[in-house]
This record gives structure tokens, C-alpha cells and sequence, in this order.
């Protein structure tokens, strides 16, 4: 007999969200098997009963797992199972989390995890934005402490018309890509990307999807007045006031705002330590509040800063609050690669590098897709320890380095050209010289520069910029600061970083860590972004660089394309691949061929290309009486000399049409090996058979 549970459902875009509660998974703290349309997720959230020892943080973690029988497939592979997380399971994981952390209580230090098993998948309802309702939902109904409920929603546009919640194919293949969070009051999260989409359109789909959540809001408290559980109690991990009154006793205010006001990142780091260790040395007998010193040191710095910033409107560095750091830009740094450039905003210095390579270069991705997903441009970002001045062993790229390299990704593709226009597969890695603060948005700046020193057409240049927040007591009581360093970021309240061309916006992402943002807050930092990306493509960009190169660089592949009759593809490629290989070892070019007939020629040597493409001509052209080709004496006979003019296509010369003398032998005029220039002067299809002449070649 199956066990009873709850169904809730309800209309958003024009398909039904289903909830069952109570039907799977009954042992976590809270679980919801989420179907819309024939997408299914099931949602779960589970607690430590304990906090954590020896952590200054929320350890939360967002698993998103995509199984490959969702869509009817077997992983590849050799072992047949699903291996790490993809990167898209990563940045959904990251979008997941970003909204629903800060709404968690800030004290909160129990291991929790949300954990997301996409178990069906219908391209018409796209499993990342159930899994995020699923986990907003689950988190909302669990005993876990939770100041929701939050909601989400997608927004695609096509032709100019907003799409909530679009199916794949429209998500793909619109202008936007637009998820929006909200509790019942505020925009708490906002991830996008844009085809070069105007401010105040973006703001208009940002509260189109807010209006959404809201309503999704009335259906998750509906489910939490009738199956919610209580919140449970959990151990506080908050500093005691009686400690940092005894700190201020020690360093005072105005000490600290000595201290940590200064625009050079190593100097305020000293100036921290020497405070830690009079802490330290003053705290050595009360071993409980000795381990609570880092903690309570960087909540004294972060009330430091944030009460300057919004009382005195003043900052760390002494910058006025629109103000950006210094700016310095430069192209060709690194010899021989194919595109280089560098971008420094302060101390935050990145350094981006470009790779073309042929099409068949391309990244295959196959996840929960009906086909395998083709990635023409790759961008990668790393961040090693150095930038910060530590030391720590490389691991490969972590979920911030995935995230920051799909941003910047995100931010330039509105802006490449079309495969037909330049067919490259591109590669740009930014490697992280130095870091204090918003090094994505450089990042941004650093790769738009290295494309256009490469070569690559790109249609408009692309910028970005972070704006930050401190907030008061009140959501009139606020300053918005263009340009967060680091300090400003890790002690203030967002993180809005917005990229664009002088048209508009290519891509959002906005973290937060209090519980929303205000409408004017949104539209004054969309403002500000605007107005610091012109400033920085106007006044250093276009300095170093103020449009893309009109040719590649010479270290990179040279690509020339025909288009060819698809039903002429086997006759390139030959029986097993005889000819095309045949071509590519007398040439030793590169050649991709698609299933449209686009035919792409890739090589070093301007000469051997041509020759490749005249081969491949040859191919599928039809011969024309009358006209001269190169060919190559391939065999000899008593009669003539066998001409290859392609692979697969040899022709006669017939010994009497070798010269106007009387020739004795054949090989007193040609022997095997030798190029010549030959008139085709008959052609039987029906024999298959070709007839050349070397004597009536024009201009012999």
C-alpha cells in the first residue's frame, strides 16, 4: 500500500507546477518532488544536528545532479556512470545558492545541504529552474531556520517580446536569459545574459519575473501553513557584545578607522595584524574569547568601514563614490600566442590570452540535451594563489573560477561573429596577476582586448563594472559605490556586476548578502554600471586597442571555407576516408567538414592551402572542355602518361598529344612525379574516362 501525501499545483507560464510533499525522501529534513511539465527534481535539504566546530562561516552546499536516464542516454565513458559535475551543474548549483544563502540566519554554523536529482527532463521546462523552486521549497517546509520563502523565475525575449519561463530551444535561441529570485518584498538575486539588451528593457523583464515570484510566493506559503514544520532551535554562534566592548577598549574606533582606511591592500593588511596581536596578547588568558578573535577582528572592520561609508560617504581608498580606480590597458604583451592583452583597475590586474584554432577544435558537451551541445568559445579563468599574496597548492579551478569564466564568456558572445563571418574556434584564458577585488568584470575588459589583437571581428566592444552597497536601517538609507576593491566587497552588501557594449547590457550577475534589494536600488546600480563601462571603453580601452585587428596574427592558423553540394561530401572524403587524408598529407593542412557542405581549410602556408582548396575543387567541380589544370604524372604507358588532376580524377594524355614533334618515347617528354598544366579536351562519363593534351596548353 503506497503512503499518503500532499499534491499542490499551480499555473506559471501556461504549464502546471506540481508539488508532492511527503511523498519521497521522508528521512531528510525536508524534500519536494517537483514536476513541471515532464521535467521532474526531486528537492532536498538536510541539517547537522551540531554546529560545526572551528568555522567562522555557513557551511552550505548546493549539489545539482544531473542524471544522464533523465533524457535516455548512457554516460560515455568507461566505467558507464555519471562522473563530476558538469559546468552547467555548477553554475546552476551557483544560482541556487547565491539567493537562499543570506536569507539563512548569519549565526547559523550546521553543515546543511540542498541537493537537486533531475530524474526526468522535458526540453519544454527546464530542469534548472525547477530545481530552484525545488529547493526553495524544500528549505521553506523544512524545520531548517529559513527566513523565506524565496521564488524564482526565467525570462527569455524573441522578437522583442518577453517569454517567462522559456522551453530550451527559446532559452537558446532568444535575446535574454534572464533568473530573477525574490522573497515577498525585494529582488534578492539577478543572473543574466543579453543580447546587447537596453537598461531600462532589462528592468522592465527584471520586475516582469519579480511579479511572477510573487505569486509563487502565496503557493509556497500556502504548502508551509499546511505541511511546514517548525523551525528548530540551534546553537548561536554569534560574537558576545561583552567581547568587542573589551576590543574597543583596546583599539578604539578611531584607531581602527586608522587602521583600514588606506588605498594599498598589503599596508591595511599589516596594519590588521599588529591589531590581531595585541588582541591576541591581551586575550591569552580567556582561551573561549582568544578563539573567537578572527571572527570578532573582522566584524570590528566590517563596522569600521560600513559606518564610514554611510555616515561619512567616505572610503577605504579615499575615493569619492562613483569614482573608479586607476585604469591601465595594453595588447601584446606575451609574444607568439595569437592575442594578448592586459587590464589593471588598481591592485586588481588581469592578463587574458587567445587561441584560435579550427572548428573541429570545438567543444562537445553532452549532458541533458537531447543532442550534444557544440561550444565554439571557451573562456577560462583562473586564480591562483599568488594574486592574493598566499600560498596554497593549485587543485584546478573551483565553482568561483568556473562562475567567473562563464560570466565573461556570457558577457562577450553577443558580440563574436557568426561562424560563416570567422570559422575559428576560440579560447580565451585569463590568468589572474593580481587581485583586490572584481576581478570578473576585468576579466571581461582583459578578453575583449585580446580578441580584437587576435584578429576576431568582434561587432561592438564589450566592459564591466561592480557596483557595490551599504545599507542602513532603513531602504532609503543606503550608498551605492562604483568600483568595490575587495574590502568594500567582502564588508558591504552586493556585488552587482553588470557587462555591456555602448548599446546595452550582455550580462548581470548580482550577488547579495542581506535580504533584498529596492527597486531604486537596482535601477541606480544599472545606472552607475552604464556610465563607469563608457568611461573605461571610452578613456583606456580605446587606447590600447580601439578596434579589432583586420587580419589574424601570424602565429595563428590561416582558415579559408567553401561550400559545397552536401551529396558531394562522401566524394571528399573517399572510401574510409582515402581521399580527404590523401589531401591533408600532400598539403599538410587541416580540414573540417560539415553536414550543411561547409568545407574549411586550415594551415600555415598560404600556398599549401590554396593547393588543398584547389583539390578540393577539383573534387566536386565538374571539369570543363576547354580549360587548363595542374596535375601530377602518376603512371606511364606505352600510349601516354596517366595525369592526376584530384584524388580519384585522373586523366589520359594520349602520346600524340604530348607535343607537336613526334614524340618516340613518353618518357622524353614527362616521366612520373612531374607537375604539369594540361587542357582537358574530352570527357566520357559514360566510360568514365578523360582525355588531356599538353601540347595545346596556352602559354605553355
Amino acid at each position: 500500500m503506497s503512503k499518503e501525501f500532499k499534491t499542490y499545483s499551480m499555473d506559471i507560464a501556461g504549464k502546471t507546477l506540481r508539488v508532492d510533499i511527503g511523498r519521497v525522501a521522508a528521512q531528510a529534513n525536508g524534500a519536494a518532488f517537483m514536476h513541471y511539465g515532464d521535467t521532474t527534481v526531486l528537492s532536498t535539504i538536510t541539517a547537522s544536528e551540531k554546529p560545526r566546530d572551528g568555522i567562522d562561516f555557513f557551511p552550505l552546499s548546493v549539489e545539482y545532479e544531473e542524471k544522464m536516464y533523465a533524457v535516455g542516454k548512457i554516460p560515455g565513458g568507461f566505467n558507464k556512470r555519471e562522473g563530476k559535475a558538469s559546468e552547467n551543474a555548477v553554475l546552476t548549483s551557483r544560482v541556487i545558492d547565491r539567493p537562499m544563502r543570506p536569507l539563512f540566519p548569519k549565526d547559523y554554523r550546521n553543515d546543511v545541504t540542498l541537493n537537486n536529482l533531475v530524474t526526468s527532463v522535458d526540453p519544454e521546462c527546464r530542469p534548472e529552474l525547477v530545481a530552484m523552486l525545488g529547493s526553495a521549497i524544500a528549505t521553506a517546509i523544512s524545520d531548517v531556520p529559513f527566513c523565506g520563502p524565496c521564488a524564482m523565475t526565467q525570462v527569455g525575449m524573441i522578437d522583442g517580446e518577453f517569454i517567462i519561463n522559456p522551453s530550451q530551444k527559446q532559452w537558446d535561441e532568444g535575446d535574454l536569459k534572464l533568473t530573477v529570485a525574490s522573497t515577498s518584498t525585494k529582488v534578492i538575486m539577478i543572473e543574466a545574459g543579453a543580447n546587447e539588451i537596453p537598461e531600462d528593457k532589462m528592468i522592465e523583464a527584471i520586475y516582469k519575473a519579480h511579479d511572477v515570484n510573487l505569486s509563487i510566493i502565496e503557493f509556497i506559503n500556502k504548502m508551509v501553513e499546511e505541511v511546514g514544520k517548525p523551525k528548530h532551535d540551534y546553537v548561536s554562534c554569534a560574537i558576545p557584545e561583552e567581547l568587542f566592548a573589551a576590543m574597543k577598549e583596546i583599539v578604539t574606533p578611531a584607531e581602527m578607522e586608522v587602521a583600514v582606511f588606506t588605498d594599498e591592500k598589503q599596508v591595511r593588511e599589516e596594519n590588521i595584524r599588529q591589531i590581531r596581536e595585541k588582541f591576541e596578547e591581551a586575550f591569552a588568558d580567556n582561551e573561549e574569547w582568544l578563539a573567537l578573535i578572527p571572527e570578532a577582528l573582522y566584524q570590528y572592520q566590517k563596522k569600521t568601514v560600513r559606518k564610514m561609508i554611510l555616515k561619512d560617504r567616505k572610503r577605504p581608498d579615499g575615493r569619492a563614490i562613483n569614482q573608479i580606480r586607476p585604469l591601465a590597458a595594453e595588447v601584446d604583451i606575451i609574444p607568439r600566442v595569437h592575442g594578448s592583452a592586459m587590464f589593471t583597475r588598481g591592485q586588481t590586474q588581469i592578463c587574458d590570452i587567445v587561441t584560435l584554432a579550427p572548428l573541429s577544435e570545438i567543444q562537445k558537451i553532452d549532458g541533458l540535451d537531447e543532442n550534444v551541445v557544440s561550444k565554439r568559445y571557451m573562456h577560462h579563468y583562473n586564480f591562483p594563489s599568488y594574486s592574493v599574496g598566499e600560498t596554497k597548492v593549485s587543485r584546478g579551478p573551483g565553482r568561483r573560477e568556473i562562475g567567473h569564466g562563464a560570466l565573461a564568456e556570457r558577457a562577450l558572445l553577443p558580440v563574436l561573429p557568426s561562424i560563416e563571418e570567422f570559422p575559428y574556434a576560440i579560447r580565451a584564458v585569463s590568468e589572474t596577476f593580481e587581485s583586490n577585488g572584481s576581478t570578473s568584470m576585468a576579466s571581461t575588459c582583459a578578453s575583449c582586448m585580446s580578441l580584437m589583437a587576435a584578429g576576431v571581428p568582434l561587432k561592438s566592444m564589450v566592459a564591466g563594472i561592480s557596483c557595490g552597497l551599504v545599507t542602513g536601517d532603513t531602504d532609503d538609507d543606503y550608498v551605492v559605490l562604483t568600483d568595490i576593491q575587495g574590502l568594500e566587497d567582502f564588508f558591504g552588501d552586493m556585488d552587482f556586476k553588470v557587462t555591456g557594449t555602448y548599446k546595452g547590457i550582455t550580462a548581470i550577475q548580482m550577488d547579495i548578502k542581506i535580504h533584498g534589494l529596492t527597486r531604486p536600488i537596482v535601477e541606480e546600480a544599472i545606472a552607475r554600471t552604464r556610465e563607469a563601462r563608457l568611461f573605461i571603453m571610452d578613456g583606456v580601452m580605446s587606447s590600447a586597442i580601439p578596434a579589432p585587428r583586420t587580419h589574424v596574427n601570424e602565429f595563428a592558423p590561416k582558415i579559408v571555407q567553401i561550400k559545397i553540394d552536401p551529396d558531394k561530401i562522401g566524394e571528399v572524403i573517399g572510401q574510409r576516408g582515402k581521399t580527404i587524408n590523401t589531401i591533408i598529407e600532400e598539403t599538410g593542412v587541416k580540414i573540417d567538414i560539415d553536414d550543411d557542405g561547409n568545407v574549411s581549410v586550415c594551415g600555415v602556408d598560404q600556398e599549401s592551402m590554396d593547393k588543398a582548396m584547389n583539390m578540393i575543387k577539383m573534387i566536386v567541380e565538374p571539369l570543363v572542355v576547354g580549360d587548363d589544370y595542374k596535375g601530377k604524372v602518376v603512371k606511364i604507358l606505352d600510349c601516354g602518361a596517366i595525369v592526376s588532376l584530384a584524388p580519384n580524377k585522373d586523366g589520359l594524355i594520349h602520346i600524340s598529344k604530348l607535343s607537336d614533334k613526334r614524340v618516340a618515347k613518353v618518357e622524353d617528354v614527362v616521366n612520373v612525379g612531374d607537375d604539369v598544366v594540361v587542357k582537358v579536351i574530352k570527357i566520357d562519363e559514360r566510360a568514365g574516362r578523360i582525355s588531356l593534351s599538353l601540347k595545346d596548353v596556352e602559354n605553355k
